[in-house]
């Protein structure tokens, strides 16, 4: 289902997924995903609400979508044969994300 919620950082209501809820010291705090934006964020439960249905009928933004057969790589780099090369890797480093998400921009 597809909420309402205020994103302090954008400054304006946007379209999201709840994907978690817990609870803080006094009130309730939800893991959003928004769906114009792809990401994540942390929403107080007093800023949800219902969407109206002519806010649902516009198309998102964003869309979810993977990079079928693309395998993590990294760089090793060998200090005594003063050599380096790309290799592969059991997961992504944070190094590869950023260069991934700077091309994607």
């Amino acid at each position: 289902q597809i909420y309402v919620v205020f994103s302090e950082e954008l400054k304006c209501w946007c379209r999201a997924v709840i994907k978690s809820i817990m609870y803080c010291t006094d009130h309730y705090q939800t893991k959003c995903f928004l769906v114009d934006y792809a990401k994540y964020i942390f929403v107080k439960s007093k800023d949800i609400r219902v969407a109206l249905e002519a806010f649902m009928q516009i198309p998102y933004r964003a869309k979810k979508c993977r990079l079928y057969r693309t395998k993590p790589v990294t760089l090793r780099i060998d200090f005594c044969e003063d050599t380096a090369k790309i290799v592969p890797a059991k997961r992504w480093d944070s190094a590869a994300t950023r260069y991934f998400q700077n091309l994607l921009k």
